[in-house]
């Protein structure tokens, strides 16, 4: 793709927009030359070139608020691109998420992909005095004896029609779910797709 770029209507550079590849918000606009797009795909970490400072610089460099690479689309005039990445902290220089002032959109299946994200980091590195990596030492028995109390706990607060208590008791259920999930060497993604299997 790199090849089929015009870097030349803007004196070696392009245009590149960066999406969040969970939810496609816009984060940022920024411009690449060659070498920027090069480093991009071999870093894995979005990179640009800096027309004020005439260098390369990689995003989070210093604040550590890097753009994790996904994925790269050139538009119908070869002249700029869509890069989709995934913010780790605030984008702008300003520690606002977006560049154009905007709040994190945050939906649903973004934030359970983010709490898988964080329980199998939790799994890998079984930090001290975490309460999740508590679970994985003591296995499969008292994961699941968990997501059976928290179920119990959900039923219980809706019969007694305690919402803000069922509201709570749900996001335990969720989230002992999802632990159980990884234990077992499952994904979230692997419920989803017997879901979409039975809703044809």
């Amino acid at each position: 793709m790199i090849d089929k770029l015009n870097f030349e209507k803007l004196n070696g550079l392009v245009p590149a927009v960066i999406q969040d590849a969970r939810t496609n918000q816009v984060l940022m606009v920024g411009f690449m030359n060659r070498e920027a797009l090069e480093k991009t795909l071999f870093d894995k970490k979005v990179t640009f070139w800096s027309r004020t400072k005439q260098r390369l610089w990689q995003k989070g460099e210093t604040s550590g608020n890097i753009l994790e690479y996904v994925s790269m689309q050139k538009d119908c005039d070869d002249d700029s691109l869509l890069i989709k990445a995934i913010p780790h902290g605030p984008v702008c220089h300003t520690n606002q998420f977006t560049c154009f002032g905007e709040d994190e959109i945050v939906d649903i299946g973004s934030l359970l992909h983010r709490l898988e994200e964080i329980i199998r980091d939790r799994q890998q590195k079984m930090p001290e005095g975490s309460y999740t990596s508590k679970l994985f030492k003591e296995g499969t028995p008292r994961i699941a004896q968990k997501v059976g109390e928290e179920g119990v706990e959900v039923a219980l607060a809706a019969v007694l029609g305690d919402k803000k208590r069922l509201t709570e008791e749900s996001a335990d259920l969720l989230f002992h779910l999802l632990v159980l999930l990884r234990h077992q060497g499952m994904t979230l993604e692997d419920v989803i797709k017997e879901l979409r299997k039975r809703m044809k």
